[in-house]
Formats: C-alpha cells, sequence, structure tokens
C-alpha cells in the first residue's frame, strides 16, 4: 500500500478522490434508469418480466413470480446441510436484541389548564426491501435490513431479489428472509424491482418506504423514486478507516483493511497512523496476506485507487482526518481507544479496540451494518428501528388553555399577514 505525510493536501486529494465513487457522479447511467422506471409505471407486470428476462435470462410470470412454499423448503434443506442455519439464528437474535433497545413509544404531557402535547409513534405500513442477487448472495444484509423493520412493527415487508437463469432464489437469501420476517418474496431485481416497489404492478404492492443495497441502477432508481415512497440512502461503495498509533498490531490492522478491499474495486481502505514503523509492517502484511486471497484482483485494484496508509504528527492530527473523511466504519486501535471515540464527530460504526475487528459487525455483534457511504456520516446514521417508524404530534387544548395565548397567537399570524389564520382564533373568543 502506498505511505502518505498526511498534509492538507494530501487529505483534500483523497477526499475528492473517494466522491468520485458516488451514485451521484454516475449520471451516464440514470436515463437508462428513468426508461426502466417510466416502463414499470406504466405497463406494470408486463415490463418486470420483460426486464427480467433481459436481464437475468428468467421468463417471469403472474405464477412464478412469487417464491413457493416448495422453494423455501427445498432452500431450508441445503442451508441445514450447509451448517448455516444455526449461524443465522444467532445472528438474527443478536441483531434483534439490539435493534429492540431502539423502540421508542408514544408520549403525552396533560397540564392542570387542560392542554394536553404529545408525540404518536406509528410504525410504517408497507416497506420493501431490496437484495443483491447474481454472483454475490449476503444473508447478513438480508437480517440486517428487515430485523429493525420487523421490530418496529411494520405490518408487511416485502423482499425483491433477482432469480438466476434458473428462476430460483439464493437459498441462503431465501432461506435468511424467511427467519428474518419477510412476508412475500419476489422474484424481482435490479431498477425494475425498485419501480415496480415504488409504482406497484398487478402482482407487487406499492409500499411505503424501500431500503436495501444494489448496484449502480439500483441506487439510482431509489434516488428517483424518492417522493413516491421514502428511502433509506443512497449507499456508496463500502470503506474503512482505521485510526491507530504504535501499540497496534499490525497483522490485524492490514486483515482489516483487506476485509473491506474485497468487497469491490471501488471500496476504500485507509490507515491513519502516528507510527511510521506500523506504517510500514502493515503495508508488509497487506502484500503478503493480498497475494493468499481469493479475490486477490479485486483487491489489488481497489488499494491501487483508494487504498492509503496516512502517517500524521500527531493523534490530534489522525483525528482530524478521520472526522473530515467521515468513514462508514471507522476501528480505533490506540492505547486508549475509548478516549479516542469521545473525540470522534463522524463515523458510521466505531469499533473500539484489537478485538473489535470490522466482520464483527457485518455479521454478528448485533447492531447494523447498513451505514452512511461516501462522507454521509457527518449527517447520517446507521439503519435503525427509527428509519421504520412515524412520529405525530398530538395537540389538544381546552379554551381556558387557548385563551391565555390567543391574543399573541393573533399578533403573530397578523405580522405574517395572515388575516385568516388570526381569525380561526377569533372567533373562538367573540362572545
Amino acid at each position: 500500500m502506498r505511505i502518505t505525510k498526511l498534509t492538507n493536501e494530501t487529505k483534500n486529494n483523497i477526499l475528492e478522490n473517494m466522491l468520485k465513487r458516488s451514485p451521484n457522479n454516475y449520471g451516464q447511467y440514470q436515463e437508462i434508469v428513468d426508461g426502466v422506471l417510466a416502463d414499470v409505471k406504466e405497463n406494470g407486470d408486463e415490463a418486470v418480466f420483460k426486464y427480467t428476462k433481459k436481464f437475468d435470462g428468467f421468463d417471469l410470470t403472474k405464477e412464478t413470480i412469487v417464491v413457493s412454499e416448495e422453494e423455501i423448503k427445498e432452500a431450508y434443506e441445503i442451508v441445514k446441510e450447509s451448517g448455516l442455519l444455526d449461524i443465522l439464528r444467532e445472528a438474527l437474535k443478536n441483531i434483534r436484541e439490539y435493534h429492540e433497545k431502539q423502540r421508542q413509544y408514544s408520549w403525552f404531557d396533560t397540564k392542570s389548564d387542560g392542554s394536553i402535547l404529545g408525540q404518536k409513534v406509528t410504525p410504517i405500513e408497507k416497506v420493501g426491501v431490496y437484495v443483491p442477487g447474481g454472483k454475490a448472495a449476503y444473508p447478513s444484509s438480508v437480517l440486517m435490513n428487515i430485523v429493525p423493520a420487523k421490530v418496529a412493527g411494520v405490518e408487511k415487508i416485502y423482499m425483491c431479489t433477482p432469480p438466476g437463469k434458473d428462476g430460483k432464489v439464493n437459498p441462503n437469501t431465501l432461506v435468511a428472509a424467511v427467519e428474518a420476517g419477510a412476508d412475500i418474496i419476489y422474484k424481482v431485481g435490479g431498477s425494475q424491482a425498485i419501480g415496480a416497489m415504488a409504482y406497484g404492478t398487478e402482482s407487487i404492492d406499492k409500499v411505503d418506504k424501500i431500503v436495501g443495497p444494489g448496484n449502480i441502477f439500483v441506487a439510482l432508481a431509489k434516488k428517483s423514486v424518492f417522493g413516491y415512497v421514502g428511502i433509506d440512502s443512497i449507499a456508496g461503495p463500502s470503506e474503512v478507516l482505521v485510526l491507530a498509533d504504535e501499540t497496534a498490531n499490525p497483522k490485524y490492522v492490514a486483515a482489516d483493511l483487506l476485509s473491506q478491499a474485497e468487497h469491490d474495486e471501488l471500496a476504500s481502505a485507509i490507515l491513519v497512523t502516528t507510527s511510521e514503523e506500523l506504517a510500514k509492517n502493515v503495508s508488509d502484511w497487506v502484500d503478503k496476506f493480498t497475494e493468499e486471497l481469493s479475490r486477490k484482483d479485486i483487491i489489488k485494484k481497489s488499494l491501487d485507487e483508494y487504498g492509503y496508509i496516512l502517517i500524521a504528527d500527531s493523534m490530534d492530527d489522525a483525528i482530524d482526518v478521520a472526522n473530515d473523511i467521515a468513514s462508514e466504519h471507522l476501528e480505533i486501535v490506540t492505547k486508549d481507544p475509548f478516549n479516542t471515540m469521545t473525540k470522534i464527530k463522524n463515523a458510521g460504526a466505531m469499533f473500539l479496540g484489537e478485538y473489535s475487528s470490522e466482520p464483527l459487525g457485518d455479521y454478528f455483534a448485533g447492531p447494523d451494518h447498513v451505514l452512511p457511504t461516501n462522507g454521509t456520516a457527518k449527517f447520517f446514521s446507521a439503519l435503525s428501528v427509527d428509519d421504520f417508524i412515524k412520529k405525530s404530534s398530538i395537540i389538544s387544548f381546552s379554551k381556558d388553555a387557548l385563551k391565555p395565548m390567543s391574543d399573541n397567537i393573533i399578533k403573530f399570524a397578523e405580522s405574517e399577514y395572515l388575516t385568516a389564520h388570526a381569525n380561526a382564533i377569533k372567533v373562538r373568543f367573540e362572545d
């Protein structure tokens, strides 16, 4: 990996380079996506079936669009035989327990003058979860997207995922969806799936919100349908930043950097350290590990474009650049990681100490791994139960409670030249 001295210039160059990975910079695909969405909106199932044949190679029909009980049973047999079922269930338990602590409840504040103020918390009624297919299958993402919706109390959870050419869904993905609580699973992928969930078709219900990762076509489709439905975010490629001092184990740090670089060629892996010796040792271990890993070609391209080892003059400088980058995953491997953590303002998820490796959060610890990317951790949070609820304000006043403030409301309204607003208060006290 390249080793660079941390300066304002190198920091700005890195930030600019990383922003190139944003879905906002792939406008050349927008016209294709908008064409698919318009077709699905106009022609419903017919368009969905056409694009499934074109992109996934399967002749989808009304009879085969929903995963059947027989297919689910077959998937369970495969997953049981692989030994993954019990692991999925244990991960599911951890994820559910963590998200149950995020629940919010309605509240009301009653005063002696007869006024009642409050907040009513209501789950979203219908949620669509998108799950990528193709060569890679990510049952962990299925759990991370469905569980917080289920904990929030969402009534209907629909999942869309592309079928293989044989018309089947990856068994690990399918079993994870059933275990997590998906109500209906559709064999539809790509931007056509996003359009179907956003607008509704003869076979697929319109939902209120769409969540879940996907390729650039899915990301741009989610961006386009926002307003018809809510969305979680426009996710970019994965990223990790490791903040380390001389106490860090270079072997562990190198392994963790590579765990993100293997995602795809656009993934980013950055080490910021105050130790030149650690920087060199980590670089050596990265080279050694890379040659042994199955996805070494992807890793090499990722590190060539978006991999950095930055040497900072002080830990304060290292923390500043970590806050500027606002990484999706931030590992803190310092002498006192909890103290360092208090100075971090921007990160999707923080992993403290040398045994809190990022893959722990991807699969098993419990917190959600759907996280803000491309610097959006400066204003965005991990997917949570909050993403699947709505909060309605409650206001109830008696005449006695309204009277003392009526003149002030009238004057306020009149200052904005909204005389009908003022009149709505006046008429209640004319007699």
